[in-house]
């Protein structure tokens, strides 16, 4: 073997040894904690593309260098899976060798009496029959549940044993954690769909506001059913407005063009197809309005998606109306529950809808929507635009003003659905319940040693190791138990 290949393999076994000790493990995890503040400062693509298109626009040159880095995309960035690989691979060569030498020190015997028990810890000799000496503290410490090796003329006992499994346990917890977030970004989907009452939603790319796939996910592997959100009901709180119960109702086919069956939704009891759940994630109100043009003829008829802004879901979003020459939109707000002040104007005291009011300003212009920038479909965009109407209505009341009149029909409650299909959550909760256990087990086991020889006199003494206290209380014990029938 030439000399090049024995600095290379040993320049390997270096690297595998600084790259499987402990040291470098919770320095790969502290940095993989800090790679991931950058996806939780910057919007990410996976999850909201509209807010990168919108830091495009303001930042145009700092976005251009950030998106070369991968800030947007921070989760599936080169430099994020190298750490996450690393602590992976660091973690199972830390771990799996000392699982091997700990399983075969379960079957091991103690280690032999030292020769000197004055150097260990808390020494002592007790006043009891050497005859005896050792058959009654063999006695004592089975009773203890210690581990008992016993030589002529001394007895070697050890416990403790779960300590160093449930730090096994702890860290073959995070291994089986990282498979299952690696199991979910590789064969996961997440999407996001708003549904309003008395609407039909498909599973298909096109009906999602927001959808994102694991790397060896596609559009074909979606799931395949489809759902009619037949009724929604809210109960809240009178006193604190706060919601206490939320029940959608669906019409739901699964395979799509099968038979429709009634099915419940709630916010803790998702409807399930598979690996694939329907979540009820949150809710509002879409207001129903009429506008029409100078002639008189219908623009636009129908309901529109509001965001809400606070608990007692006052509601905000806009209207769009490309087709009207000239284009128009309104922003405009709902209001459930209408009351006003001088300091916060108009706003609503309950979530429920008791007194409905449609406060809207609308906007005459260029909407921009050829500009081909992405717009969100909750704002409008007035830079090229001017205001020609300001104005508050009550249900069925109608407004007429330039160009033509808007009338507020009603209201129809929407609901959040979300689409999670996570084949590795499974293996992640596990994970997370194994960890807790395994660090239970480790923080409350004591592990320690305890000899019994019989020389000269009968001397007993023992090591506590990692300093876990009340080893001198168990000696003491174990003399007063030798002592005891003397």
């Amino acid at each position: 073997m030439s000399m090049n290949e024995l600095r290379g393999r040993s320049l390997f076994r270096w690297a595998w040894r600084q790259l499987t000790s402990m040291r470098t493990a919770l320095m790969l995890l502290l940095l993989l904690g800090v790679a991931s503040i950058p996806g939780s400062l910057f919007p990410q693509r996976s999850q909201n593309p509209m807010k990168v298109a919108d830091y495009f626009a303001k930042n145009p040159t700092l976005a251009t260098w950030l998106d070369r880095i991968k800030i947007f995309d921070v989760y599936s960035s080169p430099w994020f899976s190298a750490i996450y690989l690393l602590l992976f691979i660091s973690l199972i060569g830390c771990v799996l060798p000392r699982t091997v030498e700990h399983i075969k020190a379960l079957g091991a015997k103690p280690p032999l009496t030292p020769k000197f028990l004055d150097r260990m810890e808390f020494p002592n000799t007790v006043e009891v029959d050497k005859k005896v000496a050792l058959d009654k503290a063999e006695q004592w410490l089975r009773s203890k549940r210690f581990r008992v090796r016993r030589e002529a003329g001394a007895i070697s006992a050890e416990k403790g044993y779960s300590r160093e499994s449930g730090n096994l346990l702890f860290h073959l917890s995070l291994i089986l954690i990282l498979i299952g977030v690696g199991v979910g970004s590789l064969f996961g989907m997440k999407g996001e769909a708003i549904v309003s009452v008395g609407d039909r939603f498909i599973n298909t790319p096109t009906s999602y506001d927001s959808l994102g796939f694991g790397k060896f996910q596609s559009e074909n592997s979606l799931a395949s059913f489809s759902l009619v959100v037949t009724d929604f009901k809210a109960k809240y709180d009178l006193k604190t407005n706060a919601p206490s119960d939320y029940k959608l109702s669906v019409l739901a086919a699964n395979p799509i063009g099968s038979k429709e069956v009634a099915r419940t939704i709630k916010v803790n009891s998702p409807l399930t197809y598979g690996n694939t759940k329907i979540y009820l994630q949150a809710n509002g109100y879409s207001p129903m309005v009429t506008i029409r043009d100078k002639s008189g003829k219908i623009a636009f008829q129908g309901a529109t998606v509001f965001l809400p802004q606070d608990g007692n879901l006052t509601s905000t979003g806009a209207i769009k109306l490309p087709d009207m020459n000239p284009q128009m939109g309104f922003v405009a707000t709902f209001i459930p529950t209408y009351d006003r002040n001088s300091k916060r104007g108009a706003f609503s005291t309950y979530p429920e809808v008791l007194d409905p009011r449609l406060l809207f300003s609308a906007w005459v212009g260029n909407l921009g929507l050829d500009s081909g920038q992405p717009q969100s479909v909750y704002r409008l965009n007035t830079t090229k635009m001017s205001r020609i109407a300001l104005k508050q209505l009550q249900l069925h009341e109608s407004y007429n003003f330039g160009e033509g009149s808007i009338t507020f029909e009603g209201w129809k409650p929407w609901v959040n659905l979300q689409i999670v299909n996570d084949p590795g959550k499974f293996y992640s909760l596990y994970g997370a319940i194994l960890a807790i256990l395994g660090l239970l087990l480790s923080l409350f086991t004591r592990q320690r040693r305890i000899w019994v020889k019989v020389g000269e006199k009968v001397e007993i003494a023992g090591l506590a190791k990692n300093g876990t206290p009340g080893l001198e209380e168990e000696l003491a014990e174990l003399k007063k138990s030798l002592e005891g029938d003397k």
